[in-house]
């Protein structure tokens, strides 16, 4: 040991090592250590004290100069003679003088121009408290307990869920593995729907929390072998930006720029979103077509987002073009279907104000008729716009034929009717243009029938119909027997798929010739009677339904007139066929609709007699009363079998109800009908039958199919116990 310096003692090289680095001291002393020989060499262990583990770094700086280490090393043992560390030098450290005087700081001068900053609000937002909500098993979502914070959210869930990667899995088994990948694609998932509504400084946050499979289960089973988990997203939205500035290119130079700046609604200061981009985008894209922009154009849309402002800057180049109106129609077929047949059935004049869905209805318009494949249009430019004076586009239509003969049949079989085969050859442009033939013929167990009909189609105008159909026909049923030559013309504004019209109407002649007599008298020797009628019925209808096979709202409210004039047996008779239709439709939810229809028809000016059997009126079956046979409600003869009437009440009332089964396509309809039929011509309700039953409805591309069963509920000793409906659209 050296004298000592000051107070403090002079410490050994190795020890002094030791105690200004842990690290250092680990590594120098039991190097010098192990060189020594014998069983008293002490361990790395051994060397390092209790505090200096607990705490090295104060250890090590201790002021008070004093070890700590085990007795058993106080002194340190002999080196071999050999040793690198056998002759080691000591290492003294002076310590200060008691007096030492260190020179004080000189305090700094205040400036006087530093300007301290004041903040009205704390630096750091607090952070928003999270509410969970679970998407399924395997997925949680946490966002803003409080609306204002994320408005849009209960939106955005329902969008994330409809296209989360993980929401797929519901049911399924899966390992952390696969779950780990979903949940990354979720999180992008999450940050691009988070850019949409607006939020671009959002944070997300994702956790796996994963239970392992229980050794096994309390009654004793075996235990699961996936390991189940949970996702759970974090979603801290954010402040919402807002639109900035708005560049629509060259729409100013637009004649009528105000109405069509208005169809764009969005503004500096609204909230920005992506799909409010795309919504707007398509409205004024529609503005310009409606409004004589034939040839407008418009960019895709670029957002700049500036994070300081904390707004997007959107630029949507427009370029209006010239205003324009429709001009003529030209067809590339003119022989086939003619420029100015197709200008007649278009819903435009010239020098209307082009509209582009207008142009639209037309191709459809012409695509129906069947006549053609394909139908493309092409607006051509006749006179350029001059002034405030729109310019002129013609319509150029090409067209491709289709096949326009059809040769179709159909073999049948019902227990009310029997055998019925039947088959038809159509040519649908024989007279051009629109102008059809077709040739028909019936045989059956009942009736049998051979035609022909001429139509022609958008005869005067969009969707009116001429028709002349010419037939000879008998006819065997339950309530009479007919043998009838016919010849009818109607004249008609019909009411399509294409284009369902809230008034449509009809009219025309009817010269009939008949041979008939009830059904009791075929097998006997009472003479035929022969009738010569000539009619002209009429129709109108009013429609305010929502779909013309499936209504869900609305009303109908039609009415149906026929003066007509008989002769037979010499006598001469006048009477008036009327009848009155109504039916209303009620949505009660989203998967009820209830049904209603009422009927009242009444044939005034002769009596029963005097009228043909056919021109009769009767009740009962699919489109009538359910539950009783085609014709079996009303008066009876005295061979008990139906004699017809000259008044009817009809009544209906039923339910819609969609299930969930093949995607919602199938309905229950449980119902109730009634109806009656009178010998007077003043309705009376002596003898109301009633049906009821149920029946299941499917729908398809083109309407529902409809099955029903109907159970008479007050029969009539000849009436069956219940009867089976199949047909396409809905009762009524």
């Amino acid at each position: 040991m050296s004298p000592r310096s000051g107070n403090r003692p002079a410490i050994p090289t190795a020890f002094h090592r030791l105690t200004l680095s842990t690290a250092i001291g680990a590594l120098c002393v039991p190097a010098a250590l192990h060189a020594q020989e014998g069983p008293d060499t002490l361990r790395l262990e051994d060397l390092i004290p209790d505090t200096a583990v607990a705490n090295p770094q104060d250890w090590a700086v201790d002021a008070r100069g004093e070890s700590d280490l085990p007795p058993a090393i106080t002194e340190l043992p002999e080196l071999a003679a050999d040793s690198p560390l056998a002759e080691m030098p000591l290492i003294t450290v002076p310590w200060p003088d008691d007096d030492l005087d260190l020179p004080q700081l000189a305090p700094l001068e205040p400036e006087d121009d530093i300007e301290f900053a004041t903040f009205d609000e704390p630096m750091l937002a607090p952070a928003p408290v999270l509410v969970e909500r679970r998407i399924d098993d395997n997925l949680v979502i946490a966002y803003p307990e409080r609306a204002e914070d994320f408005p849009p959210r209960d939106d955005f869930i329902e969008r994330f869920a409809a296209l989360s990667t993980l929401e797929e899995l519901e049911g399924e088994e899966t390992n952390i593995a696969q779950l780990t990948a979903r949940a990354r694609r979720d999180e992008e998932l999450l940050g691009t729907l988070l850019r949409v509504y607006g939020y671009y400084d959002a944070q997300i946050s994702r956790n796996i929390a994963a239970e392992l499979p229980a050794a096994g289960r309390d009654d004793g089973s075996a235990p699961d072998d996936a390991t189940r988990a949970t996702v759970r997203f974090d979603i801290v939205p954010g402040p919402r930006y807002r639109f900035g500035a708005i560049d629509l290119g060259n729409l100013s130079a637009a004649p009528d720029y105000s109405e069509l700046r208005g169809a764009f609604d969005i503004d500096r200061g609204m909230d920005l979103s992506s799909d409010r981009i795309v919504e707007e985008q398509a409205d004024l894209d529609h503005a310009l077509g409606e409004n004589g922009y034939v040839f407008a154009e418009i960019d895709a849309p670029e957002l700049v987002v500036d994070h300081e402002r904390l707004e997007g800057d959107l630029t949507m180049v427009v370029r209006p073009g010239g205003k324009y109106a429709f001009g003529g129609v030209v067809s590339s077929d003119p022989g086939f279907l003619g420029g100015e047949h197709l200008a007649g059935i278009a819903r435009f004049d010239s020098g209307d104000i082009y509209r582009r869905s207008l142009e639209l209805d037309l191709r459809r318009a012409i695509t129906a008729t069947g006549l053609v494949s394909t139908a493309t249009i092409t607006p051509r430019v006749v006179a350029e716009p001059q002034g405030d004076r729109p310019g002129v586009v013609a319509l150029d239509v090409n067209i491709t034929r289709a096949p326009l003969r059809t040769i179709a049949g159909a073999i049948g079989y019902g227990s009310e009717e029997g055998i019925r085969v039947q088959a038809s050859w159509e040519h649908r442009n024989l007279f051009p243009p629109e102008g059809s033939l077709r040739v028909r013929g019936i045989l059956g167990t009942q009736e049998q029938l051979a035609g022909v009909t001429f139509r022609k189609n958008n005869f005067g105008g969009r969707d009116k119909v001429l028709t002349l159909d010419a037939y000879a026909s008998t006819l065997d049923s339950d309530a009479y027997d007919a043998r009838t030559v016919a010849l009818i013309g109607t004249y008609e504004r019909l009411s399509t798929l294409l284009f369902q019209k809230p008034f449509s109407w009809g009219g025309g002649f009817e010269l009939i010739a008949t041979d008939e007599a009830p059904a009791s008298v075929r097998e006997s020797q009472t003479p035929r009677e022969t009738y010569f009628i000539a009619a002209l019925p009429g129709r109108a209808q009013i429609d305010t339904t929502d779909d013309l096979l499936d209504p869900t709202t609305g009303f109908r409210l039609g009415l149906r007139l026929s003066p007509e004039i008989s002769r037979n047996r010499g006598t001469q008779s006048f009477y008036l066929r009327s009848q009155v239709d109504a039916s209303y439709y009620r949505r009660m939810s989203d998967r009820v609709v209830l049904a209603g229809r009422a009927a009242v028809a009444s044939i005034p000016g002769a009596d029963l007699i005097d009228i043909a059997p056919s021109r009769r009126l009767y009740a009962g079956g699919g489109s009538s009363v359910r539950g009783y046979g085609f014709q079996q409600i009303g008066p009876r003869n005295a061979f008990g079998e139906p004699n017809g009437g000259r008044s009817l009440v009809e009544l209906a009332l039923e339910a819609r109800i969609q299930t969930g089964i093949f995607d919602g396509a199938l309905s229950v309809v449980p119902f109730v009908d009634a109806g009656t039929v009178s010998v007077g011509a003043v309705p009376t309700l002596d003898v109301l039958r009633v049906g009821a039953g149920v029946g299941l409805r499917y729908q398809t591309g083109f309407g529902p199919i409809r099955v029903d069963l109907g159970v008479p509920v007050n029969p009539g000793p000849d009436d069956n116990p219940f009867a089976v409906y199949v047909s396409l659209g809905q009762a009524f």
